[in-house]
């Protein structure tokens, strides 16, 4: 087979967010509001706040307002709701995110709950989630609305092809069975979803035209549970020590990449595939507060 062709995330959100730019400047130029993403951070996880800098600058790159909450991994389940009312009803903010995970003491579901479904830009509030499994417009699950753009973007046909879906979370998996099974394009697939007590998933995976992993466990996807010219898409990225690395580290991904890549006709890489599409997904989320308010 010819070399898989990688899905370049990195290149493709910097091209949405040249497209981003360009529109608020003409919001700019004709007085209309500029789009204000707030992001609240509990604690100080490393990598939460790495995601969190990369939102805030990738918001002042396309010429968003932006503004960061940074609280105390200590702080009480009720402060936290109410700096989210706070935001909820500040005029001034189009939309804004709590970063996840959060501290075992407060309630996920609960936060998820309190954020206003017309600024809950990630897309997970169950209003928004029932919108978009009924088809109506709604803020889409950035992670899961960020692999469609890819794909859209490369071109890769999903009509009719068989889909297979790794992991059943509400922040990815189950979003994104439902949007590849939409009449839409991309869309229009035969999607199967896998977890953990799924039995003979091996099986399973090696139909899929289409594999979209997000099983959260390093290289768990292996050169035998992949179709020959399969479009695999890798969610996963996890921190594994490396003692050759400057950093410390390296990042995997949920599929062992140098086994499985020489099969596919395309495959996200880790880094730079899947993370830099949710973060233009989510700058889409937040450009289309502006016309909503």
């Amino acid at each position: 087979m010819a070399e898989p062709i990688l899905l370049d995330g990195r290149a493709t959100s910097d091209i949405i967010k040249t497209e981003l730019a360009e529109t608020v400047e003409k919001i700019k130029q004709g007085g209309g509001k500029v789009p204000h993403l707030a992001a609240i951070l509990v604690g100080a996880d490393g990598a939460s706040q790495t995601y969190v800098n990369a939102k805030v600058k990738a918001c002042h790159k396309v010429g968003f307002a932006s503004t960061l909450v940074q609280l105390d991994a200590a702080v009480s389940e009720a402060e936290l709701l109410q700096e989210i009312e706070k935001l909820n009803r500040d005029p001034q903010i189009n939309g804004f995110i709590v970063q996840l995970p959060l501290p075992p003491h407060i309630d996920e579901q609960k936060v998820t709950l309190a954020v206003s479904p017309a600024k809950d830009v990630d897309g997970f509030h169950p209003e928004n989630v029932g919108r978009m499994a009924l088809g109506l417009d709604a803020y889409l699950p950035a992670t899961p609305n960020g692999i469609l753009e890819l794909l859209k973007r490369y071109h890769i046909d999903t009509e009719g092809k068989n889909c297979v879906v790794m992991g059943r979370s509400h922040i990815v998996g189950s979003p994104m069975s439902i949007l590849l099974s939409k009449n839409t394009n991309p869309g229009n697939c035969t999607v199967t979803l896998v977890h953990s007590r799924t039995k003979n998933v091996k099986e399973i995976t090696a139909a899929a035209d289409i594999l979209v992993v997000a099983i959260g466990r390093p290289e768990f996807v292996t050169a035998d549970m992949v179709k020959e010219g399969a479009v695999v898409v890798d969610v996963g990225i996890h921190r594994v020590a490396d003692k050759s690395k400057k950093s410390g580290f390296r990042l995997l991904g949920d599929v062992k990449f140098d086994e499985v890549a020489p099969k596919c006709t395309h495959i996200t890489p880790v880094p730079g595939g899947v993370g830099p599409m949710t973060i233009a997904s989510l700058l889409m989320n937040t450009l289309k507060t502006v016309s909503h308010s």
